[in-house]
């Protein structure tokens, strides 16, 4: 980090002084470096920078022969259309204190044959990903197609073991866990509260007043897979597994992206999934390689005033108070402080890192007052949120902290309620003759109704099935899909071409039926039916989810008083020009 603020701040007196290192007198005609006007340069700067003339040498060598290496990589490129590509490698694989590799290649081949050279050259790598400004290499695409130019910097991220057989290539295997998640959040993301009562809770999308949002479909299904990646990545990073953790939300990142910017606007989920990116990020020692962070924690910004108001106004006229939601803000200030620090803007990390110590001040809990609450029965969490939210009154917080578990247990009977009328309702039909699922559906239409499910039932009994229009049809047949299956999944989508698209690629060109198929890369192999190996999944992923809707604010700061000691040491030791 030391080193990169130092390189960033050397290139701002650079520019300002129009001296350009590969040329003379600073490197020869043999490339060379002029040691005299190097040495000057070095001594001149280093008084500027109160730092050893030594010190400031070394990197300006580093710039300088970095330039050089960008330079010959350029006309490679003119002259052969071979780019060269920057990788950042995984802390494992990296060999004599060095970071980064370079690689040659040409832009027209698949991501694929490019992922199988990085094996080979890096030899220590079994299972990976590669990243590019913050989305996924597709192996099956070229990389032109997919935004690598010449001199990308991309990141080379390590992920659990392959979902494919063990005889598999290292570079075609894929992340089982990312591929589990996503199967399992997408039979959950096909359901609704009438189909399966259990996981209605988290199938309800609300506002910050905890009001259900009333919302398409399609786009529904988009934020449940969002929500349910995130989550698994969020339980991920509490195991300190931020490579894997980051696969998870840049899957996640992709299903927000299908959602409007009216739900997004509604909801902070946006917001805290563009900081817990960026998170990763730091912990990965990946800021230099990946361009985003900063666009990200700009949204994450944009998403919390739209949700919370400019200046918390509305989070205070909902809840009463915004102690909680402070937490995310430090966050941000900490990570902005980190940034402004890499690229050499001390002034600016300082007084982010102000803000970020401001608040954790605020928000580290009085280890008497914390002892209090919790001998009046209240558990360790319930004492920290609560002193947040009150802003230290320990008895405002055994206030809140009592008035917030008798809300919580009154839910739980309104949703057992539900519950038990939803299973009744469900099987007068199902006796009926009707299928599970068209039941749900019927049921769910009638909010609860018996009696207008029925009658939806009937009507629909009488109006020959939808198969999509000609046109739908023909165009996933263009796409290599069958037709029988492309009426299927037009018809399971209710005529949305796009995710009837998505869901005959993640099914292999096949709808899913009722009992799995093993060749299907998307799904696990059938053991006694599909609807069992559905369950099992569903409960597996439903595991990762956080028995409390604000545990993404409940931060012990262990993590975050770490990385301020880290920038302000740094900052001791890199006084401003």
């Amino acid at each position: 980090m030391a080193e990169q603020n130092l390189e960033a701040k050397l290139k701002t007196l650079l520019k300002r002084d129009k001296i350009q290192l590969w040329t003379e007198p600073y490197t020869d005609e043999r490339q060379q470096a002029g040691s005299a006007h190097m040495q000057e340069l070095a001594e001149r700067y280093g008084v500027l920078l109160h730092l050893p003339a030594q010190e400031v040498s070394g990197a300006l060598e580093r710039l300088r022969a970095r330039a050089l290496q960008r330079g010959q990589g350029n006309r490679t490129f003119k002259e052969t259309d071979v780019a060269t590509l920057e990788l950042l490698l995984p802390p494992a694989c990296r060999k004599d204190g060095r970071s980064r590799m370079f690689l040659e290649s040409r832009l027209d081949v698949l991501a694929q044959e490019f992922m199988d050279r990085i094996a080979r050259e890096v030899g220590t790598l079994e299972h990976f990903k590669v990243i590019l400004n913050g989305k996924t290499l597709d192996g099956g695409a070229r990389l032109d197609q997919q935004g690598v130019g010449n001199h990308s910097k991309m990141m080379v991220l390590k992920v659990g073991s392959p979902a494919a057989s063990p005889s598999a290539s290292p570079s075609t295997s894929h992340d089982r866990s990312v591929q589990r998640t996503h199967r399992g959040f997408q039979i959950l993301s096909e359901r609704d509260g009438s189909e399966d009562p259990e996981s209605a809770p988290f199938l309800e999308v609300a506002d910050q007043k905890g009001n259900p949002l009333e919302i398409p479909r399609q786009e529904k299904k988009a934020l449940i897979l969002a929500m349910g990646l995130h989550e698994k990545g969020r339980a991920l990073m509490k195991r300190k597994r931020h490579d894997e953790a980051l696969c998870h939300l840049l899957q996640a990142d992709l299903h927000f992206s299908r959602c409007g910017s009216t739900l997004l606007g509604a909801v902070d989920n946006y917001g805290v999934l563009q900081l817990d990116v960026v998170w990763c990020y730091q912990a990965l020692e990946a800021l230099s390689c990946l361009e985003d962070a900063r666009e990200r924690l700009r949204r994450a910004e944009d998403c919390f005033l739209r949700c919370y108001g400019e200046r918390r106004q509305r989070l205070l006229s909902i809840k009463g108070n915004a102690g909680r939601e402070e937490a995310l803000f430090l966050r941000l200030h900490l990570l902005r402080s980190l940034l402004a620090f890499v690229d050499g803007d001390d002034p600016q990390a300082r007084r982010q890192l102000e803000q970020a110590e401001s608040l954790c001040a605020r928000l580290r809990p009085d280890g008497e007052k914390m002892t209090e609450l919790m001998l009046l029965g209240f558990s360790e969490r319930e004492a920290r949120m609560g002193l947040r939210a009150c802003g230290g009154d320990t008895h405002e917080a055994a206030v809140l902290i009592a008035n917030q578990r008798q809300e919580r247990e009154e839910l739980r009977q309104r949703e057992r309620l539900q519950r038990r009328r939803t299973r009744a309702g469900l099987a007068v039909l199902t006796q009926a003759g009707y299928a599970d699922r068209d039941a749900a559906v019927a049921l769910r239409q009638a909010d609860g109704d018996v009696a207008r499910a029925f009658q939806i039932l009937l009507d629909a009994s009488q109006t020959p099935a939808a198969c999509g229009t000609e046109e739908q049809v023909l165009r996933l047949s263009y796409l290599g899909f069958e037709r029988s299956e492309a009426e299927a999944a037009l018809a399971s989508t209710d005529g949305d071409i796009q995710s009837a698209a998505e869901l005959l690629m993640d099914n292999g060109g096949r709808v899913p039926r009722p009992a799995a198929s093993p060749d299907s890369p998307e799904e696990e192999p059938a053991t006694s039916s599909g609807s069992t190996d559905e369950s099992e999944l569903v409960k597996e992923v439903l595991e990762d989810i956080p028995r409390h809707e604000d545990d993404y604010l409940d931060l012990t700061l262990e993590e975050e008083l770490r990385l301020i000691d880290s920038i302000k040491t740094h900052l001791v030791r890199s006084p401003a020009p």
